[in-house]
Formats: structure tokens, sequence, C-alpha cells
């Protein structure tokens, strides 16, 4: 009867509007977390699934058209296809009367690749620095429960004026399970943020080399990375040969 007694339900019971506040806190901290880490496991397992095969198809294609037209339909998360439509609109700009006109076609083609790492890369690390406020914070928010409970505790030893097992079980109880509930709402936010970190490090490398790639493409009609193959014929006129840039982000 005693163990039935002990019971969450009592603990919730015997809570406050504060220890039930902060226990709705860590239930919705938790519930937009794992919505973050399954979505965005989901979409690293597309990218990493997808990717290899993806720009294989587009550098067997006979045209950068052609090419494009394969990343519309194979690159799922739409990490590599912006890069390509980037740098084939860059590539076909006609200067006319304005500024542009006086910005080199390799710069424009440069600063068009890294535009568009820019905006994969925000895409990509979307939900990251909620998975990271919630690991560092979520700890602290179950020792403010913890902390609460134990307040409760000492309240009830004063008020009893001697020790009583059921006068201090029920605030004690609220106090573990806060900081219980603190650290399983932190410990899958920490571990799912070092790897998603981890992904989007690898997939930005990647997005940087075939940016280096593309502007090379675009701009001296071959790609100058060794290992890569045979250089892709575009129907896209080469501006002078320059030395491609590496595109940052």
């Amino acid at each position: 009867m005693q163990e039935q007694t002990l019971g969450l339900a009592h603990f919730w019971q015997a809570g406050d509007a504060v220890t039930k506040s902060v226990a709705y806190l860590l239930l919705v901290m938790s519930i937009i977390s794992w919505y973050f880490i399954l979505s965005k496991a989901w979409s690293a397992w597309r990218l990493r699934r997808g990717a290899r095969a993806a720009l294989e198809k587009f550098w067997a294609a006979k045209s950068l058209d052609e090419a494009i037209a394969t990343l519309r339909a194979d690159d799922k998360e739409g990490v590599f296809l912006p890069l390509a439509v980037k740098a084939h609109q860059a590539a076909s700009f006609r200067p006319d009367a304005s500024l542009a006109a006086s910005v080199d076609r390799s710069e424009l083609v440069t600063r068009s690749l890294r535009q568009a790492i820019n905006q994969v890369a925000s895409r990509l690390e979307s939900g990251l620095t909620f998975l990271a406020s919630v690991a560092s914070t979520s700890p602290f928010i179950g020792l403010f429960g913890t902390v609460w409970g134990i307040y409760h505790a000492l309240v009830n030893i004063a008020g009893a004026g001697q020790v009583m097992i059921d006068k201090v079980a029920g605030p004690v109880g609220e106090a573990l399970i806060m900081t219980a509930a603190g650290l399983a709402v932190a410990i899958p936010a920490v571990l799912a943020y070092n790897a998603f970190t981890r992904v989007n490090r690898i997939a930005l490398a990647e997005l940087d080399g075939f940016a280096h790639d593309l502007q090379a493409l675009v701009t001296t009609g071959s790609r100058v990375v060794a290992g890569h193959g045979d250089a892709l014929r575009t129907g896209v006129v080469p501006a002078p040969a320059l030395s491609p840039q590496r595109v940052g982000h």
C-alpha cells in the first residue's frame, strides 16, 4: 500500500504550481528537442544516402543544364542544387549598364557560390541553437525543481516538529524526479548537437569542394581538382582563364 501511495501520481498531486510549471517546461523542451533530433536525423540520413550518387550523376551529364536536372531529381535535401543553379545563373549573366557590369565574371560566380553556401549552411544548422540551449539549461531547470522540492521537505519537517517519512517523502521525491527529468532532457540534446555538428561540418566541406569545382567549370570550362575525373563539357562560354578561388562560407 505504501508503494502505491508514493508513486508518480502521488508526487504529481503533492506538487505545487512551481513544481508543475517546471515539469511542463521540461516536457515542452523535450518534445521540441526530439522533433529537431528526429527531423534532422532523417535529413542527415537522406543527405548521406543520396549525395554521392547525385554528384556522380551530375559530373556524368553531358551539359550543365542536364547536370542540374539530375540534381533536381536526386538531391532530395536540396544541398548541392542551389550551388549549381547559382553558378549557372552567374555564368550566364550578361552585363548591362548596372554596377554588376564592372564585376569580373569569376568574382561574380565566386560571390554567388559563397551566398548559396551560406544559405545552405543556415538551413543545415537550423535547430542546433535550440538543442544547444536545451542541453545547457535543462539541467539547471531540473536543479531549480530539486531545490524547490527540498525547500518543501524542510518546511514540512519544521511544521511537524520532527522528521517523519510521510512528511518528507513527497517533497524529496519531487526533488529527485526533477533532477532526473532535467538530465533526461539534456543528455539527448547534447548527443544530438554533437552528432549533427559533425555531420554539418562534413557536408559543408563537401559543399566547399563542389563549389570549387563549379567555379572552375563555369569560368575555365573544366574541372581543375585532381581525382574528380574528366571535365564536364558545357555550353557556357568560358571566361578568361583565371586561378579558381577557394569558396568559403
